[in-house]
């Protein structure tokens, strides 16, 4: 066969390797998200849920400097952003950068706050608890302190329910308020679901659906990672309260939790 020749077929072998591999990536995409979301992710953007009064956000270093004059003005759809959670520590010797400026200046210019606990799964929970209580002051208004565990590294299902229980219980008895839990909706059902979870407010993160996949109680969603507001450069966590503003500021700390 002539060189030219050749380059030719060769050339359309890639092209047409090239194709198959999209597809390919394309089929799975919807195989595994399935159609409403891979839509919704595509061409709705963050997406807004109908039929909840109370929107608020997350945040952590990954936003940058917040101008919350600005965001404490800002609308998600047609609804005022009322609360705010922050990352607050991470393991065992992690504090988020940004923790101090955002958890004052989001109480300051009128957002009910919270602060979070980044689970790490390589050092004991007991440990993480006594990190998060050193570092994180609530006062009376505060939501309930919350654990983000969303990662099981090399523990097995025990060994999460366990450490899961002793962070809450041991976060519980310093501030004498149920902690929430935060995860998504695999690592609910796999690892969470037990009974000993079920009197803990429950924040799920579930994107780019209409409605929330767990069929049990629920207190908050968090239904996209790419919200846009004045005031954040780049994306935001965008999330919901299953409740009235009346029922969110009856979950807060009260004066005899400080």
């Amino acid at each position: 066969m002539a060189p030219r020749a050749t380059w030719c077929v060769r050339r359309s072998f890639f092209w047409v390797l090239g194709v198959l591999t999209v597809a390919w990536c394309v089929l799975m995409w919807f195989g595994t998200r399935g159609a409403s979301e891979v839509w919704m992710a595509v061409y709705r953007g963050a997406g807004f849920p109908e039929g909840y009064e109370v929107r608020g956000i997350d945040v952590s270093h990954y936003q940058g400097h917040i101008n919350w004059e600005r965001l404490s003005r800002a609308m998600v759809k047609d609804a005022p952003v009322r609360f705010a959670i922050v990352k607050a520590t991470e393991g065992v010797s992690i504090t988020d950068v940004n923790f101090e400026d955002n958890f004052r200046e989001s109480r300051r210019h009128g957002l009910l706050r919270g602060a979070y606990h980044y689970f790490a799964p390589d050092v004991p929970a007991s440990d993480q608890a006594a990190w998060f209580i050193q570092r994180v002051r609530l006062e009376p208004g505060d939501l309930p302190p919350v654990l983000d565990i969303e990662n099981a590294g090399d523990l097995s299902l025990e060994d999460v329910h366990d450490a899961a229980l002793t962070w809450l219980l041991l976060v519980e008895d310093h501030y004498d308020v149920k902690p929430i839990l935060y995860t998504n909706l695999k690592f609910k059902r796999r690892y969470l679901s037990s009974a000993d979870f079920k009197d803990y407010p429950f924040w799920i993160a579930h994107y780019y659906v209409k409605n929330v996949g767990w069929p049990g109680q629920w207190h908050f969603w968090q239904h996209t990672d790419r919200g846009r507001l004045p005031g954040i450069r780049g994306f935001v966590d965008f999330n919901v309260y299953n409740g009235s503003m009346y029922s969110l500021r009856r979950l807060c700390v009260r004066a005899e939790n400080s």
